[in-house]
């Protein structure tokens, strides 16, 4: 089975997980920092337990809301070894646009703070950005997996190809929801 842009995910489920390397925690979540503050709070509190139990993270690669909440606060803890994002060329404008200190086109190496947000990696496309992110994943120690913080459309759709990619045998690796006040409450209902 492959997927658009030539992001072939059949290879994913010929990944062996490694026994000796950390786990590696992907997080799907939102560029917004959502409708209350408890949606940062919970991106923080995240943080907290992947430095306690030295989980590294793979994210989307951007700097604000949720999704840069999450990078900065475990850069802050364990150091940018332990943050890696993976961002879609496309996406990379949205980042310009809200910098405050006016990069625009300058090179990407300085609109993206390693000291801050950890190692990034600027892919072609979304599907280049979750075969990566997946990658990661599996070929990580016992205890790595995917969780849902909020987000939108993009969150959603990240959540429910890993799940059908669990479903279809291409990872073992589990998938949770973090609902934050309720967050997740209608998929959770509809799931069930």
């Amino acid at each position: 089975m492959a997927a658009a842009a030539g992001a072939d995910v059949s290879a994913l489920g010929q990944i062996v997980p490694s026994k000796t390397k950390p786990p590696t925690v992907c997080v799907f979540c939102g560029a917004s920092p959502g409708t209350s503050p408890a949606h940062l709070a919970a991106a923080r509190e995240l943080a907290h337990t992947f430095h306690k139990h030295g989980i590294r993270l793979v994210y989307g690669g951007g700097t604000v809301g949720v999704m840069g909440e999450i990078a900065k606060t475990l850069v802050s803890l364990a150091g940018p070894d332990a943050v890696h994002g993976v961002i879609p060329e496309a996406l990379l404008q949205y980042e310009r646009s809200n910098r405050e200190d006016g990069l625009g086109e300058e090179k990407v190496q300085k609109l993206i703070d390693e000291d801050v947000y950890g190692r990034f990696t600027v892919v072609k496309d979304m599907h280049t950005r979750k075969q990566m992110m997946a990658r990661e994943v599996i070929e990580s120690g016992p205890g790595g997996g995917f969780v849902a913080l909020s987000g939108g459309y993009g969150t959603l759709e990240e959540l429910m190809e890993v799940v059908t990619w669990n479903q279809l045998g291409i990872h073992e690796r589990g998938v949770v929801l973090y609902n934050v006040e309720g967050y997740w409450d209608g998929i959770l209902k509809w799931v069930n």
